[in-house]
């Protein structure tokens, strides 16, 4: 007997008496016939097959949308079956056939969690896998949630008064409300850019960059999309008619209470323009305290902001933080005593007390030519936002050597190599040993959610243990994932650092030919702490993951093969000469603490 006949007898439904179902009938024909000579309403049919069959009725009016992208359209549709919530351990899924077992394993192994079956009618599972997945009812469904209070969200700040903030009258088009929509939970949601994407004839997509990973937001129709990149544009006050060409504006926009700067590119693709929107945020300028630094690398830092004179450096790849870490030591500069200037491409954060200037190359203000003209206006301090080019690199040098501190940004893999890339732009080594007094190499890793991050008790998982084998560091927390954290397990991000101090015995190896290699070792032997064990130090406690530093950091095997954990077993050797070496103050102390993280590391591979 069909599975649909067994429940219907049980539940005593009436009118099914003598009804002929063949077992293999298909779930669409079965639940049409059934419903048909059923003397009760469908809803009544659905709960008391779904008592019958001890599951629960699927309510599909009662929806959570974070839980759509769990299961992707395509295996929906293959196995007629639409998610309608999760939990953190769970993904309950409405179905018309619970009896189909490897719809359950597909779901499950898709989604990475155990999938719970509820009742609902296959016309039922059919109109919500049209409204959902029809890109442009979506639109419309997702408009009708829009209030006029989500319109009125967003206001244009014009640039020539950013005092006064005017507001718009809200346009009734319903494209203005769902773009206001995307930059209202963008800044909700903590999301750093903003992606709008075409897809063709398939549509688009907009995702959100969180704490430095990709997270799709939403699936819109191609013509959304285009209206959406040109409705952005408009806050940008660019050409909308001109699509063959990148364009790059930048808007102001107030969200409640709060003003957010919006730096806006577009691009042309082989199928529409592509929009990315950048939202910077002067609630995230830090001092350096608030960063959170280890405090050898603070000593560190506040070691090489002392100098008068010379080149410091924050290296690193786009988004590591770079900006954020030389605005910071700014902060520590600026105390009203000495004449800060920035150059910077774009001004990303207004600093009090600091005369910034903004590159224009189509005026023909470059890095170097307002570097230039800053000089004539007697500074103390100067910030390039970054040296990409041989003139502001030469020209930069030249500033330090005439006794002013200048702070910049470089693109390089760690401290050390910070001479190669100097190299590479046409400075000589004698002038990098004069001028250059330290280089920061930086990343950021993702910060366990402080909700849902639970103490690791028992054995470590597998791929756990085979991190912690490479690592020669155990982890003390677990990932889990919360509603908090977007059930990633993460929330906000820190800092990793690496600071190189030049000393006399560094700057003579360099002058020397000494390659980047040799001189990250020679800074190791000196006190300085790699970038990867200072990360290794925040799983220790309990901030990351091993996954996380992986995901960051890469291979964690250096160049010439040696694994992680003998690399950190080495470590503390040197450091004994750290005192005679280096003259930072406190350095025997910090030799200490790091010869105790090692013997800590060893001693938890023994118990192992």
């Amino acid at each position: 007997m069909h599975w649909l006949l067994r429940a219907a007898a049980r539940a005593q439904i009436p009118g099914l008496a003598g009804l002929n179902l063949p077992v293999d009938a298909p779930p669409a024909e079965s639940w049409e016939m059934i419903t048909r000579v059923a003397h009760v309403p469908t809803r009544e049919l659905v709960v008391r097959l779904a008592g019958a069959l001890r599951l629960s009725p699927a309510d599909l009016d009662l929806l959570d949308p974070p839980a759509h992208p769990l299961i992707a359209e395509k295996l929906a549709r293959k196995h007629h079956v639409f998610p309608i919530r999760q939990d953190d351990r769970a993904l309950y899924v409405a179905t018309a056939d619970p009896t189909d077992l490897r719809a359950e394993q597909e779901i499950s192994f898709a989604s990475g969690k155990r999938v719970v079956f509820q009742l609902a009618s296959y016309e039922e599972v059919s109109e919500a896998l049209s409204a959902a997945f029809s890109m442009e009812r979506a639109v419309e469904a997702l408009l009708d949630k829009v209030g006029s209070s989500d319109a009125d969200a967003v206001r244009l700040v014009e640039e020539s008064a950013p005092e006064e903030v005017s507001q718009r009258d809200v346009e009734a088009a319903p494209i203005v409300k769902l773009t206001n929509l995307v930059l209202v939970d963008a800044v909700a949601q903590g999301a750093s850019d903003i992606h709008i994407e075409p897809g063709g004839s398939r549509g688009g997509v907009v995702r959100f960059r969180i704490d430095g990973v990709m997270r799709q937001y939403m699936e819109l129709p191609p013509s959304a999309v285009t209206r959406i990149v040109s409705r952005i544009k408009v806050l940008a006050k660019l050409d909308i008619a001109d699509r063959l060409r990148p364009q790059d504006g930048r808007a102001r926009i107030q969200v409640g209470e709060k003003a957010f700067d919006l730096r806006i590119s577009t691009v042309p693709t082989h199928e529409a323009e592509k929009a990315v929107v950048r939202i910077l945020r002067s609630d995230t300028l830090r001092s350096l305290d608030e960063m959170r630094l280890a405090p050898p690398e603070m000593l560190r830092m506040r070691q090489l902001l002392s100098h008068r004179e010379g080149m410091l450096l924050v290296t690193g790849p786009t988004g590591s933080g770079k900006t954020t870490t030389l605005y910071a030591a700014i902060r520590e500069i600026a105390n009203g005593e000495v004449n800060v200037m920035t150059v910077e491409d774009p001004v990303e954060y207004e600093l009090a007390g600091v005369t910034q200037l903004q590159v224009e190359t189509k005026k023909g203000v470059t890095f170097a030519t307002a570097l230039r003209s800053i000089l004539r206006q007697d500074p103390d301090v100067i910030l390039v936002g970054e040296i990409r080019d041989g003139e502001t690199a030469a020209v930069a040098a030249q500033a330090a050597l005439t006794g002013h501190l200048v702070l910049g940004t470089l693109h390089t893999n760690d401290a050390m190599g910070t001479v190669a890339r100097l190299t590479e732009l046409g400075l000589d080594r004698a002038t990098i040993a004069a001028t250059l007094r330290g280089a920061v190499a930086q990343r950021l890793i993702r910060r366990l959610c402080s909700d849902c991050a639970k103490p690791i008790i028992g054995p470590l998982y597998a791929d756990e243990e085979r991190l912690a084998e490479q690592y020669g560091t155990p982890p003390t927390m677990r990932a889990v994932g919360c509603k908090r954290c977007a059930n990633t397990g993460f929330s906000g991000r820190l800092p990793v650092v690496e600071v190189a101090v030049i000393t006399q015995a560094l700057s003579d190896q360099l002058v020397g030919g000494a390659s980047a290699n040799q001189l990250q070792r020679a800074a190791i032997a000196q006190g300085m702490w790699p970038m990867r064990s200072a990360a290794l130090e925040r799983v220790s406690s309990g901030e990351t993951t091993l996954h996380e530093v992986e995901r960051v950091l890469g291979d964690p095997s250096r160049e010439d093969g040696t694994p992680m954990r003998e690399m950190s077993d080495t470590l503390s050797e040197p450091l004994e000469v750290m005192a005679l070496i280096d003259p930072v103050a406190q350095a025997p102390v910090v030799s200490r603490e790091r010869r105790n993280t090692a013997d800590r590391r060893r001693g938890a591979r023994r118990r192992r």
